[in-house]
């Protein structure tokens, strides 16, 4: 008999990513390094970015929000170690750039890569009584995208963008009912931003905006449509604030909330009061996205609990110092992921560095508990308009 072993930490890999499997119906998917916060600003914040101010990774959170940067063009990269308690070759690369086109500086043009190498897994057999060695398995996950995006108004931008995603989990296995999952997606977003206006004793500005990501077609592992995996399409939605304390202090709040748009494993209860799992029901996309919002079999409250929610703030001095907090929150009953961040930025003429923190408040492991999460950007082509009028 021959047996091949994928190794636990596989296992424990897809238990982190999915958030705490043991917790009761927790909503789970293909894919699941999408949701995983690319950048270090972005991981500073409480996990969000529709609705803060626009940087060099706006591609991963709202590419919208490119229409109101007020550099012309700029590049970032970022690296974030996963499950860095127990591993050292798990982790998260990320490249963005973006441009504006033309010369009225209406419409954008960004794109960005999101690695994620999964380490390398050794692969054994049983012949006979002994355990053989018989190569290694080097999993990872990468997507590839493009966004275009476009000023309605001076207060309005909306974009769209396409993704080529790729989850290669069985590299290296020698094993024809598993294949590597190839699909594509698309996002739809959009950003407000006021210009500033005078608010008590000092100046202010508000933000919103949204984001529908990953809008897709299953991942299928298994040529078996019936076994394909959900993307993690995403609803995110967000307001903030800026408070312009002076020329060179401001103070900035946000508020964002997720939920993910595909169907919610079913259960029933059985005449001893306990949940007897009916699997995730297999709809098509467009189907699984308005179903979400009412398929949680506990009702509307345990829908309610489908969603996820963070708060953040970031103080800036002169747009060269920042300082920044957030806190993110999830039901135990749908993942358990509750976590106060930190993180501070430092920018020098074109360069900026970031690094972020993140703690756990809850009794559920996170794979990211402990991590300190670098980004370096570049932003170059000179300022925009949004220099002058914002």
């Amino acid at each position: 008999m021959k047996i091949k072993k994928i190794s636990i930490g596989i296992m424990m890999l897809f238990s982190a990513l999915a958030s705490a499997q043991q917790e009761p119906n927790v909503v789970l998917t293909g894919a699941p390094f999408l949701k995983v916060t690319p950048d270090a600003r972005g991981g500073s914040l409480g996990d969000m970015g529709a609705a803060t101010s626009p940087d060099a990774f706006s591609q991963y959170w709202n590419p919208a929000k490119y229409a109101f940067s007020k550099s012309h063009s700029g590049v970032a990269l970022s690296y974030t170690p996963y499950m860095s308690s127990i591993t050292d070759d798990v982790f998260i690369l990320n490249a963005s750039f973006y441009t504006f086109l033309g010369q009225e500086e209406r419409s954008t043009l960004a794109a960005s890569i999101n690695y994620f190498n999964i380490g390398e897994i050794e692969l054994t057999e049983l012949v006979g009584t002994q355990i053989v060695n018989t190569g290694t398995a080097k999993p990872n996950e990468f997507s590839i995208d493009l966004s275009y995006g476009l000023r309605l108004s001076d207060t309005y931008s909306m974009a769209v963008a396409g993704r080529f995603i790729r989850s290669d989990l069985f590299n290296g296995i020698a094993d024809g009912t598993v294949q590597p999952a190839n699909t594509f997606a698309v996002d739809v977003s959009g950003y407000y931003q006021t210009p500033r206006h005078q608010w008590n004793s000092f100046e202010g500005r508000a933000r919103a905006g949204f984001n529908i990501s990953n809008i897709g077609p299953k991942l299928d592992y298994s040529n078996n449509e019936d076994n394909a995996a959900y993307l993690p399409t995403n609803l995110r939605i967000g307001a903030g604030y800026d408070f312009i304390l002076d020329e060179y202090n401001t103070v900035a709040l946000t508020l964002e909330t997720n939920k993910l748009l595909v169907p919610t494993p079913q259960y029933e209860i059985d005449e001893n009061g306990n949940q007897v799992p009916l699997g995730i029901p297999n709809k098509g996309v467009v189907e699984g996205m308005f179903s979400s919002f009412g398929d949680a079999p506990g009702g509307f409250s345990e829908e309610l609990k489908e969603f996820t929610w963070g708060i953040s703030a970031e103080y800036s001095y002169n747009e060269v110092l920042y300082v920044r907090g957030g806190y993110f929150h999830e039901s135990p009953m749908k993942g358990d992921r509750q976590h106060i961040t930190l993180g501070a930025g430092l920018k020098y003429n074109a360069f900026g560095l970031d690094f972020s923190y993140l703690l756990p408040v809850s009794d559920t492991n996170n794979a990211l508990e402990n991590t300190l999460r670098f980004a370096l950007t570049w932003e170059f082509g000179g300022e925009t308009n949004n220099s002058w009028d914002y």
